[in-house]
Parts: C-alpha cells; structure tokens; sequence
C-alpha cells in the first residue's frame, strides 16, 4: 500500500509508533491529546502485523513531513517548496507540503498578520527593514504579499526582492521575534478576536429562504424604520440575471411592461442564458427586432446597463408585490385557499 494512502492517520500513527518501537515512540505519544492517545493505542492494539514496505512507507512519510515543516519555519512556503521539489520532484513535494499546510495552518509563523488585510500590513511594514519586509512577505499569501509589493516605493520593490530571492534559510529564533514585533504593531490597529457579521448582506441571504409573509413583515418595519435601508435591501434580494430563475408566463407578463430601449440596453450586459430566456418569450419577430436594436447600440456604459437593469428589476418588484408573479424564494410560500 503506496504511502499508506487508505489509511487514516490514526491508523498511520499506530503503524508508526510500531515502528519506532517503544523507546522512541512513549517520548512522543505522551505529548499527544489523552483522545488521540486513546484511539492510537487502542489501533495498535488490534493491529496483528504490518508488512514491511507498508511500514518504510509510513516512516518515509513521517520523515518527508517533518523536512517539510523544518523547511517552512527556515525560510517560509517557497522555500519549503524549492528544496522538497528538488529532493521529490514537483508533485510529491505539493502533495506534502499540501497535507503540512492543513495541519499546521494554525501554527504557523505570522497567523495574525495573513489575517490581516494588505492595507494593514502595509502600514506596519512601511518603516521595516527591507530585510524583515522579505522575510515576512515570504509567510503571507502570495495575493497579499502581491498586493503589498505593489503598494511598495519602486526603489524598495526591488530591494525586497532581491531579498526575496535570495533568500535560503534563516533561524527559527529571529522568525519569533520578528512576529512578536510586528503582532504588537498589528494590535493596535485590528482587533483579532472578533469576525465581521451581519450587515445587508447577511440579512438579503436569511430573507431569500423565509416564507413570503415573514419577508413582506421584515421589510415593511425596515421601511418604517429606514426607508433608505428597506429600498438597499430590496434591491439586493433580486438582481436582474435571476429572471432565469422565473417561468415562461412571469417573463411574458414583465415584457408587457418594459420599455424596449430600456431591455436592448440591458440585455448588452447580461449572460447567453438571460438573453435567451427573454428571446424565447418573444415572437419571432419581436426577438429579432430586439437583437437588432442591441447591435445598434454599440459599445455603452457599464453604468447605463446597471441602470437599465435595475428599472427592469423594479418592474419585477412591482409585479411581484401585485401578486401578478412570485420571484423565487427558498422558504415555502404560504397558500390561501
């Protein structure tokens, strides 16, 4: 068995610490959690024999998991990533480096500042040596340490690069206390201990999977509240690419009230599959006119599509308010006999 693949890594450890053999193996299994040490003793003891190559395996494994992470402390993924590369080829090195970023995610050097945003680090960093610029974009996500070396003066881009690039390993300790500094700047400006909730956003999602009468109760005490808050939600619970989403006879019944230009101008900002479902709910005739109006147009404003877009979508409002169509939601609507 390659690698021990159809094993868990439960299963993994136990074969592993057979291996090593007792001596080495009561040195780490006592470290582990009590429910980790629960579940590998208790594999070990239903384990009757292991074939040899499967055993290299694991302990080859084990091995190459370890090299990973000495490797990502030194001097950070790319790193890690050149020299396993080099030692296992391309492949074998992602699919290890891969499993170490899983379990060590947490760990790793830096955590408060990859969850910082680039805006952020960039203040902190701005005074830093360029030295501890490079080491410490080496730790954070390429798109992050890519937004922050854009932001950089153009003298210093360089600089740090060269850094970068020519960097090979560097001491475990000096990574410390490099991000026990730079986690002492990062407090006084993010709380770390909190997450972003709630906001329009979060309330259109719970909104779109209630009934019709606790929606229509929601919004209507918004609108007495803030109307200006009330009209952002309504415009965000339907956007005008969901008329997919709606049955022939709904479409029908919504370009009875659409202006033309008003419908060529945003159909030019829209998918195939929009354009299609407003097509084929017109004659032949109709639709073929509208097609040409489109080309007439020509190249138009992101801004004038968006708003064509959006009077369409409050005709569908409307509409649906009437009780003419019913606009998808995911919570049942209440039926009245």
């Amino acid at each position: 068995m390659a690698k021990g693949e159809k094993l868990t890594g439960i299963q993994k450890a136990a074969i592993l610490f057979i291996t090593l053999g007792p001596d080495a193996s009561s040195g780490i299994i006592k470290k582990l959690p009590e429910k980790d040490i629960q579940k590998i003793t208790y594999e070990i003891a239903n384990i009757v024999s292991v074939k040899a190559d499967q055993r290299q395996a694991i302990l080859d494994e084990f091995m190459e998991m370890n090299k990973a992470k000495d490797f990502l402390l030194e001097g950070g993924v790319d790193y890690a990533r050149n020299l396993l590369s080099k030692a296992l080829g391309n492949q074998r090195a992602k699919e290890i480096l891969d499993k170490v970023m899983e379990e060590t995610q947490q760990y790793r050097p830096f955590a408060i500042a990859r969850k910082a945003d680039a805006h952020q680090l960039l203040n902190v960093m701005a005074n830093e040596h360029p030295q501890t610029i490079a080491l410490i974009m080496c730790y954070m996500q390429q798109d992050k340490a890519a937004q922050i070396m854009s932001a950089l003066p153009l003298d210093l881009q360089s600089e740090v690069s060269f850094r970068i690039a020519t960097m090979s390993s560097i001491s475990p300790m000096v990574v410390k206390e490099i991000e026990k500094v730079l986690d002492a700047k990062l407090y006084s400006v993010i709380r770390t201990d909190t997450t972003v909730v709630g906001g329009i956003e979060s309330l259109v999602g719970i909104l779109n999977q209630v009934d019709r009468t606790t929606e229509k109760n929601i919004t209507e005490g918004l609108e007495r509240e803030d109307a200006e808050l009330a009209e952002k939600i309504k415009e965000s619970m339907f956007v005008f690419e969901d008329i997919i989403t709606l049955d022939d006879v709904a479409i029908q019944r919504i370009l009875r009230e659409v202006d033309t230009k008003d419908l060529s101008l945003a159909l030019k900002g829209c998918s195939e599959e929009v354009a299609n479902s407003i097509f084929k709910n017109q004659s032949k005739r109709a639709a073929a006119s509208l097609k040409e109006d489109m080309e007439f147009l020509g190249p138009v404003r992101l801004m004038d599509v968006e708003k064509a877009q959006q009077k369409i979508v409050g005709i569908l409002r409307r509409l649906d308010e009437a009780g003419e169509i019913v606009l998808s939601r995911g919570g049942e609507d209440a039926l009245i006999l």
